[in-house]
């Protein structure tokens, strides 16, 4: 990528892309590792008699190499002025008003609206797991948590599909109540949503879920960080009608 982008640059920069691209596969892969190895704080210029860390070196001894006691980092390394963490930097005190500020909107929404967080289970953690057939076996784990007491005022059930809907759009999936969620939370796991044209996993396929990403509004912005806000989308949760056999 850095290479494409430097191609659209001045004729010495993509001279420069060009001759690194040659280094790069003249060296390959196993050369490229033994420069950094070397070059690491154990290589070629460190103490050791022997020459220091090396590709050669790692391969010589298959058991490993013991590189001594960890060298303490801190805190040289904290690039604060004081040389101490910063626990309440003023940025994020001064964020507080407008934290306290959105409880305060929140308390104005309409009563039906629930706030969405992802989550992820022991077996789950990633989606390629979704794809091992030992880890695939048991319950549903694709399913929307939501308090016993929210649960009861919309007047769903344990096991039922419900509709998920939000500013950007909506998913159908499995109710699960439990009271180890605060009310007024709902929670889809991360990483599902695998019944999608092109998907190549023929586990996860069998086992395709839905996606919170299909929730996540992308006009929320943390204002802090800047970061996309993954949590607390607004959310509406309602029974999916089954209309009746002719």
């Amino acid at each position: 990528a850095m290479t494409a982008r430097l191609r659209r640059g001045t004729a010495e920069e993509v001279a420069k892309a060009r001759a690194g691209d040659a280094t790069r596969a003249a060296l390959g892969p196993r050369g490229m590792l033994n420069i950094g190895l070397r070059a690491g704080p154990y290589g070629a210029s460190s103490d050791d008699a022997n020459g220091g860390l090396s590709l050669a070196a790692l391969e010589a001894a298959p058991h490993g190499i013991d590189l001594g006691a960890l060298a303490p980092c801190l805190p040289d390394r904290l690039r604060t002025e004081s040389k101490r963490i910063v626990l309440a930097p003023a940025m994020m005190l001064a964020d507080i008003a407008r934290l306290e500020q959105v409880w305060v909107d929140a308390a104005r929404e309409p009563a039906d609206t629930l706030s969405l967080i992802g989550r992820r289970s022991l077996r789950s953690n990633n989606s390629w797991m979704h794809n091992s057939e030992r880890l695939a076996r048991g319950a549903r784990r694709c399913t929307l948590y939501m308090h016993s007491s929210d649960a009861v005022a919309r007047g769903l059930t344990d096991g039922a599909m419900v509709s998920v809907v939000s500013r950007v759009g909506d998913v159908v999936v499995e109710l699960e109540t439990t009271d180890d969620i605060m009310p007024g939370v709902v929670s889809l796991p991360h990483g599902w949503g695998h019944d999608r044209p092109g998907v190549q996993m023929r586990v996860a396929r069998a086992h395709g879920g839905v996606s919170i990403n299909d929730l996540t509004d992308d006009q929320r912005v943390d204002d802090l960080s800047g970061n996309a806000a993954f949590s607390g989308t607004r959310v509406t949760v309602v029974a999916v009608r089954v209309a009746p056999v002719a």
